[in-house]
């Protein structure tokens, strides 16, 4: 069956209906061309329900989800701690995988993952969304054209407004390694990416709780600097906070020998209020507004793959190289000292 236009409709089954998988269906529905939203499945049945509903697709365990020979691909948004599992379910089932980073949560995790991929064959892609953002992807472009010249200082910056959800109240609800597997990885990923051949060589970190340091005992950084040192000479850093109270900060720079690249932007409006104060803005309060495009792109590119007309635009190894960063950096930060990210494998 094609669409309007022309596409080959592409039917998707989404495990996982908490706050990212909920954002990715409705874009599912609405806006990725081509793509069909069949499927919700989710650990809580009255969950999956209640998403499933929203968009006449069918709430359905895994299996009813991995077993569906109408399901042509599968969006995993599910916690973290989960994803190896599934992503090895749905090649085991022949089905072409797009799972939310991170893709796991060790090494072993994710090699058996790239491993149950690759001998079944099928696709496999990773939600990296700063690729896909326009200002993102045309730095790369200019970087690799040779626009600033060699890298040598680059920064990445995510200051998310106020405590995620499940950080909690209580010692259960706290991941501690949250700000470096599941914030500072995007970071991570973007100094990779827009360090194109380079390799990372060490990484240092340092880091607190200062947004809520009655946590700390528990293991909940919320606060932290990393820098990492990358083979072409590159020094960059990567710092993530938990609690921007002026809104979504996200930002990017790549300083290099013939200029520099700046991406991220803060206004959710071009208007600027002048009044006795000073000026005012809005600015953007969540990563569903600031990256918002990009996140329907990265699926409209996963359904084209699906179709057999693209390869992944983001894989597994790219997911590995990210996750070894945040290895090395929880390492770091464990035993004060600068960490060889070849240590980690």
């Amino acid at each position: 069956m094609r669409n309007d236009h022309g596409l080959r409709v592409v039917r998707l089954g989404l495990i996982g209906a908490g706050r990212i998988g909920t954002m990715h269906a409705g874009n599912i529905a609405r806006h990725v061309p081509g793509a069909e939203l069949t499927a919700v499945a989710d650990t809580r049945p009255e969950a999956a329900q209640r998403l499933a509903s929203r968009y006449d697709a069918d709430p359905r365990d895994v299996d009813g989800v991995l077993k569906d020979p109408e399901i042509d691909g599968v969006v995993i948004t599910s916690i973290a701690a989960v994803h190896e599992e599934l992503i090895v379910r749905a090649a085991e089932a022949g089905k072409p995988v797009w799972c939310e980073k991170p893709a796991s949560l060790t090494l072993e995790e994710m090699d058996r993952a790239i491993a149950a991929t690759e001998r079944a064959g099928v696709a496999f892609q990773v939600g990296f969304n700063r690729r896909f953002a326009r200002d993102f992807a045309a730095a790369r472009e200019t970087i690799e054209a040779g626009g600033i010249g060699t890298p040598q200082l680059m920064r990445s910056i995510t200051r998310d407004p106020g405590r995620p959800e499940g950080m909690g109240t209580s010692a259960a609800g706290i991941k501690p390694w949250t700000i470096f597997r599941e914030t500072l990885i995007h970071d991570f990923d973007t100094l990779l990416w827009l360090n194109p051949g380079a390799q990372p060589v060490d990484v240092y970190t340092k880091a607190d709780a200062l947004v809520a340091p009655q946590y700390k005992e528990n293991g909940l950084l919320d606060t932290a600097v990393v820098v990492i040192t990358f083979d072409n000479g590159a020094i960059a850093t990567a710092e993530a906070n938990f609690s921007a109270l002026y809104g979504y900060d996200v930002r990017g720079e790549v300083f290099g020998s013939k200029g520099m690249v700046v991406t991220g932007r803060h206004a959710s409006s071009p208007m600027v209020h002048y009044d006795v104060s000073g000026l005012q803005q809005a600015t953007v309060r969540s990563d569903e507004e600031m990256f918002r495009d990009a996140y329907i792109q990265e699926l409209a590119e996963f359904a084209d793959v699906v179709r057999g007309n693209a390869v992944p635009p983001v894989t597994g190894a790219d997911a590995r190289n990210a996750l070894r960063v945040a290895l090395a950096a929880m390492a770091s930060y464990q035993e004060n000292r600068p960490v060889k990210v070849e240590e980690l494998g």
